[in-house]
């Protein structure tokens, strides 16, 4: 049997800034922290990067490793990796990822509507 590798979408995200990629299930952390370092340079070294359960992921395991494969990754709903870089003093900022704006409520005229754009009666 074939053993053909699957793409892993992925939405990195730190403070403001969100990096959306997309890697094989069988690369590395570290390869991960390449990838970013060509967008951001910033070396690997000064990267941390936070699975979806804000624990430190290690250079040396697989995406796969952390539950990010082609079926809880997908294009349509990439996984989310948190990224956190070396300040000058030498530590990690804190993981901060700011949330993502929520659209304003629709106007009172536009909520009677049927989705399909008819008035309801």
């Amino acid at each position: 049997m074939l053993n053909t590798l699957q793409d892993v979408f992925l939405m990195i995200r730190r403070k403001n800034t969100t990096i959306f990629t997309d890697a094989k299930d069988n690369t590395t952390v570290h390869e991960l922290k390449k990838i970013i370092e060509g967008i951001l340079k910033v070396p690997p070294a000064n990267q941390q990067l936070f699975n979806k359960d804000n624990v430190v992921m290690s250079d040396s395991k697989y995406l796969s490793d952390y539950g990010l494969t082609s079926v809880t990754a997908k294009a349509q709903c990439p996984a989310l990796i948190g990224l956190a870089i070396r300040q000058e003093n030498g530590q990690f900022e804190p993981l901060e990822m700011t949330p993502f704006s929520l659209p304003p409520d629709l106007p009172d005229v536009m909520k009677g509507c049927e989705p399909n754009g008819s008035e309801s009666p």
